[in-house]
């Protein structure tokens, strides 16, 4: 493992690429013997600081659970990250392009939990109990690592590439709806890009959910009660510029809409 100096150090890397909305070189390519424990060490420590320099945790993101994301990325095994207060957005907000270093939308469910997951044994039920609804979610993603060759432990060093979300559509409590059957439609400026059905994220969303849950327990915590769990992505993640409207439609669930300007 990287000793914890260069631990702090690399945290620190990322967040001065966060204040300045830069990438910095791979991770993996400067210390290739970088384990996905050091990856997450790393991540703690960013994490850490930001909790102590007053931002608040609202939840967690869990990446590269479909096939479509694995493909797109080359990454084969879920990864996650935190989310805080000031990067969730509403429906139909225009989001400032320059906070990112570059942009790219997924189309997910957020699960939105009214009672604590604990591991080590959770398992999709659980996670339908304890979920007060599940609705429409875009994430941003925002990664401060250069994109080319970039392995899992890049990624989970920079927070999963977590830049924000924005929530909209129509909640739903899980009884509500077959989450498996979820589709959603994703446009940018009118035109139809990705296309993609919920089942794609481990052929339930709520899977990857008790995934995080177990995850937790080995760490020896747990998913609290109110905190919303971004599931992972059911279509290919589509690349924005300034300037670019984005719609997606899931059908029943309704729509999200937003714009970088």
């Amino acid at each position: 493992m990287l000793d914890p100096e260069l631990i702090a150090q690399l945290a620190d890397e990322l967040a001065e690429a966060d204040r300045t909305h830069s990438v910095i070189p791979r991770i993996t390519a400067r210390y290739p013997d970088a384990t996905i424990e050091d990856s997450y060490a790393i991540q703690g420590v960013w994490r850490d600081k930001n909790l102590a320099a007053g931002r608040r945790l609202v939840g967690r993101k869990i990446g590269l659970t479909s096939k479509a994301m694995q493909a797109a990325t080359g990454i084969t095994e879920p990864d996650y990250g935190v989310m805080f207060d000031d990067t969730v957005y509403e429906n139909g907000s225009t989001i400032a392009f320059d906070q990112f270093s570059n942009v790219r939308i997924e189309v997910e469910l957020a699960f939105v939990l009214n009672r604590p997951l604990d591991g080590p044994n959770c398992s999709l039920f659980d996670v339908l109990r304890a979920t007060e609804y599940v609705t429409p979610a875009l994430e941003v993603l925002n990664s401060h690592i250069e994109l080319e060759g970039r392995t899992i432990v890049d990624t989970i060093s920079d927070n999963a590439a977590y830049g924000g979300m924005v929530l909209g559509g129509v909640p739903m409590r899980p009884d509500q709806i077959d989450l498996r059957w979820v589709s959603a439609m994703l446009y940018r400026n009118e035109t139809i890009e990705e296309t993609g059905v919920a089942a794609g994220v481990l052929n339930h969303p709520a899977t990857g959910v008790a995934w995080l849950a177990n995850k937790f327990h080995q760490h020896g915590s747990r998913l609290e009660a109110g905190e919303i769990i971004l599931a992972g992505s059911f279509t290919r993640p589509m690349w924005v510029s300034r300037g670019d409207s984005v719609l997606c439609d899931y059908g029943p669930m309704g729509t999200i809409t937003c714009r970088f300007a």
